[in-house]
C-alpha cells in the first residue's frame, strides 16, 4: 500500500509497540549501567593503587589547610605567628611524602627486614620516655621525647607500624612452617610482645594510643585465623585490663560519663565534648567558610589536634565533613582490597594491620567528636596535627601503594603502560606528513 513500509526482522526490543506506541526501556536500566561501569572500573588493576595514593594525599591537603585554619588562634594565643603550627606541620609533611615514596618504591624483602629493626627502636625510645629528664609530658601524659626547640617525638606512634611489620613478618614466616593451626604458635611471642609494647604506653598514662595498638592487635589475629574461642578469651582478658584502668583514673572515668552529653556539666568536665558537638551543629549543610570558626577562639580545647574535626564540620558543614569520612572510607576499603587479594601472607597481614589502624583511629577520633565514643585523645590519622602522628602514617600509607605494585595484574599493567604510550607517540608521528616532522 502507498505510504506504508513493510517492517522485516525482529522489532527492536524499544522500538515501536504491539498497541502502536513506544515501550519505555525497562526500570533501572540507567542505573544498574552505571553499578556495571563502577564495578568494571574497581576491577581494574589499578584502581586501588591510584584509591589509596588519591585518597592520601587528598586527606593531607585537607589536613594542612584545616591546621592551618584551626591553628591560628591558638598560636596567636602564645605569641607566635599565626601560621607557626601550619609550617611545622607543613615540614612534617613534606618529610611524610618522602617517606611515602621511598616506602612505596622498597621491595618486599626491605620492609621485611627493617620489621625488627624499627621494633626493637620503638621499644627502645618508648624506654627513654620514662627516663627523668628525657621524656616530657604533655597533657598529662608522659610519651614525649623532646629533639630540642619546638620539636617533639611521640614513640608509641612509631610503635603501631613497628607492631604492624614485625607481627606481619612473623606471622608470614609461621604460616609458611603451617604453624599457626597450633594456639601457641598463634599467640606466642606475637601476643606477649604486643602487651610488653602497651605496657611501656599505659606507663605514660596514654589510653587511646593503647587502644589503637590494641585494635592493630586484634586486626592481625583476625587476618591470622584465630579460633572464635581463643579470639573471645584475648579479648576478654584486655577488657578486663581495660576496665581496671579506667575504674582507677577519675579522668577517664569522667570521659566515660561525656558521652552523649549536651551540657558542660557543674565542673565543665564535658566541656569539650559538648563545645565540639556546638561547632558541628553551627555548620550546616555547607560551614561558615574556611577561618570563620567560633569555636576555635577559645572556646574547643586541641581544636587543631583531637577536634580538627569538629572545627571541619563548622567551617565546611556537613558537605566536608562527609567528604572526609568519604575519603576515608576508600582509603580503607581499598587496604581490605589490597589485602583480600594478594597471595603473599606478609603482605595480607601487613596491609589489614595498616588499614585496622587507620580505619580504628578515625573510628575512635570521630566517634568522639560526635558525642559517640568517649574522648581517647587520639588524632584524626593525616589530618589532625602532629608530626610524629603524621610520619608513621604517611609511611603506612606508602606501604599500601607498595602492596597494591606488588599484584601481578597492576605490576603487569604498570610495565606496560610506558612501553604503550612510547608507541603510541612513534605512529602519531609517522601519521604526520613528511613536512611537519
Amino acid at each position: 500500500m502507498r505510504g506504508r513500509t513493510a517492517r522485516s526482522g525482529p522489532r527492536p526490543a524499544y522500538g515501536w509497540g504491539g498497541g502502536g506506541g513506544r515501550t519505555r526501556p525497562p526500570r533501572g536500566g540507567g542505573l544498574r549501567r552505571l553499578y556495571e561501569q563502577a564495578r568494571r572500573a574497581w576491577d581494574r588493576p589499578l584502581t586501588a593503587y591510584y584509591v589509596i595514593l588519591g585518597a592520601g594525599l587528598l586527606i593531607t591537603v585537607l589536613g594542612l589547610v584545616m591546621v592551618y585554619s584551626a591553628s591560628m588562634i591558638t598560636a596567636l594565643k602564645y605569641s607566635l605567628p599565626s601560621s607557626y603550627f601550619f609550617r611545622k606541620q607543613f615540614l612534617a609533611a613534606v618529610i611524610g611524602a618522602g617517606l611515602l615514596l621511598i616506602a612505596s618504591r622498597m621491595p618486599l624483602r626491605l620492609h621485611r627486614g627493617l620489621a625488627y629493626p624499627i621494633l626493637v627502636v620503638s621499644a627502645c625510645l618508648m624506654v627513654l620516655v620514662q627516663v627523668p629528664g628525657i621524656g616530657q609530658s604533655v597533657n598529662g601524659n608522659q610519651n614525649w621525647i623532646s629533639l630540642g626547640g619546638p620539636f617533639q617525638l611521640q614513640p608509641s606512634e612509631f610503635g603501631k607500624l613497628a607492631l604492624i611489620l614485625w607481627g606481619a613478618d612473623l606471622l608470614a614466616r609461621k604460616q609458611d612452617k603451617r604453624l599457626l593451626t597450633q594456639w601457641k604458635h598463634l599467640l606466642v611471642p606475637l601476643v606477649p610482645v604486643a602487651f610488653i609494647l602497651l605496657g611501656l604506653i599505659m606507663l605514660g598514662g596514654d589510653m587511646g594510643t593503647a587502644i589503637i595498638l590494641t585494635a592493630i592487635l586484634f586486626g592481625l589475629l583476625w587476618l591470622a585465623g584465630a579460633p572464635t574461642r581463643l579470639f573471645v578469651g584475648v579479648l576478654s582478658v584486655a577488657a578486663v585490663i581495660g576496665a581496671v584502668l579506667i575504674k582507677t583514673n577519675a579522668n577517664r572515668m569522667a570521659r566515660f560519663q561525656c558521652v552523649g552529653a549536651t551540657d558542660p556539666g557543674p565542673d565543665d568536665s564535658c566541656w569539650q565534648a559538648v563545645h565540639g558537638i556546638y561547632a558541628l551543629a553551627s555548620g550546616g549543610w555547607f560551614g561558615s567558610g574556611i577561618g570563620a570558626s567560633v569555636e576555635k577562639w577559645g572556646q574547643l580545647p586541641e581544636a587543631h589536634t583531637d577536634f580538627i574535626f569538629a572545627i571541619t564540620g563548622e567551617e565546611l558543614g556537613l558537605a566536608g565533613t562527609l567528604s572526609v569520612l568519604a575519603l576515608f572510607a576508600a582509603l580503607g576499603y581499598a587496604g581490605i582490597r589490597v589485602a583480600g587479594r594478594t597471595e603473599d601472607p606478609f603482605v595480607r597481614y601487613a596491609a589489614g594491620g595498616v588499614t585496622t589502624w587507620i580505619t580504628a583511629q578515625a573510628v575512635v577520633n570521630i566517634g568522639a567528636v560526635l558525642g559517640l565514643l568517649p574522648i581517647a585523645g587520639v588524632p584524626l590519622p593525616l589530618f589532625s596535627y602532629g608530626g610524629s602522628a603524621l610520619l608513621p602514617t604517611m609511611f603506612a600509607v606508602g606501604l599500601l601503594i607498595a602492596f597494591a605494585r606488588e599484584d601481578p595484574a597492576a605490576k603487569a599493567a604498570l610495565a606496560v603502560r610506558p612501553g604503550m604510550r612510547w608507541k603510541t607517540m612513534r605512529r602519531r608521528v609517522k601519521e604526520r606528513p613528511s613536512g611537519e616532522r
